[in-house]
């Protein structure tokens, strides 16, 4: 099964302009900008035929460029990062069987999550597929504090008995009661996802649903729609995975960068 990575990234983010340039600090203090820890965080997965970096900005283009990635360019109109894997898709005339969307944003991802997914979906019937994490208390007390002032800490995923899933979330779900001693059942759901081709060419024909516009989750088009989504469980090995949505998030990825 031929595989390939694709990683979206814009300059004008609505939170966080110019966030692909941002510099994070490494254990070693070196500064290397989002975009290039999430490529390496791409290019460190097996099985994968190519890796490219989607933008529509010149000064993305010429940073990734710089540390080696292909490019791929598309047009300011992609309203998603899955809508601009479906034009670099096209615009480069990628053949592949899986199309996997490492979203500019998550450079914590370790390599397995990828590899998790792909490995998932040679066997699944669904036709896009996204990994899932269980929320250890630090998490979760996390997401609640940054919900509490009016920040996007994360987005949570809730699926059937099957892995299919039902919703994603900016706010926490499902709603667990404080000092509860149970397995922690909130998910948190990490910026990838992947695709067949056929799952790509369907979500370029739908419109934005209003489930999606409330969440501002480009996924849940794909739950509008009637399309099954499956959640792969992935180990999260007691990390906390922080995407880049916010200042204050460099800080925390920092941090977990640090311990290595």
């Amino acid at each position: 099964m031929k595989t390939v990575i694709i990683i979206p990234a814009r300059y004008a983010s609505t939170r966080y302009p110019g966030k692909p340039l941002v510099g994070l600090r490494g254990p070693d203090g070196v500064s290397k900008p989002l975009i290039q820890r999430s490529w390496e965080a791409a290019m460190a997965a097996r099985g994968i035929a190519e890796v490219y970096v989607a933008t529509d900005d010149t000064r993305i283009a010429d940073a990734a460029r710089g540390f080696g990635a292909q490019v791929i360019m598309t047009s300011s109109d992609a309203e998603n990062g899955t809508m601009r894997c479906a034009e670099a898709v096209a615009n480069a005339g990628i053949t592949a069987d899986l199309v996997i969307n490492l979203q500019g944003d998550a450079p914590l991802t370790p390599p397995w999550f990828v590899e998790a997914l792909a490995e998932a979906m040679k066997t699944s019937p669904a036709q896009c597929a996204t990994p899932v994490i269980r929320c250890d208390a630090e998490t979760v007390s996390h997401f609640r504090e940054d919900r509490r002032h009016g920040r996007v800490g994360g987005t949570t995923a809730v699926f059937d008995v099957n892995m299919r899933a039902l919703y994603f979330s900016k706010e926490v779900i499902p709603y667990t009661p404080e000092g509860n001693h149970d397995p922690i059942p909130v998910f948190h759901h990490v910026g990838i996802y992947a695709y067949r081709p056929a799952a790509l060419a369907a979500y370029q024909g739908w419109k934005t649903g209003t489930l999606e516009r409330m969440e501002g989750l480009e996924q849940l088009r794909f739950l509008e729609n009637g399309m099954e989504m499956a959640c792969v469980e992935v180990d999260g090995k007691g990390r906390v995975f922080w995407e880049l949505n916010n200042p204050v998030d460099v800080e925390r990825i920092e941090s977990v960068l640090a311990k290595g």
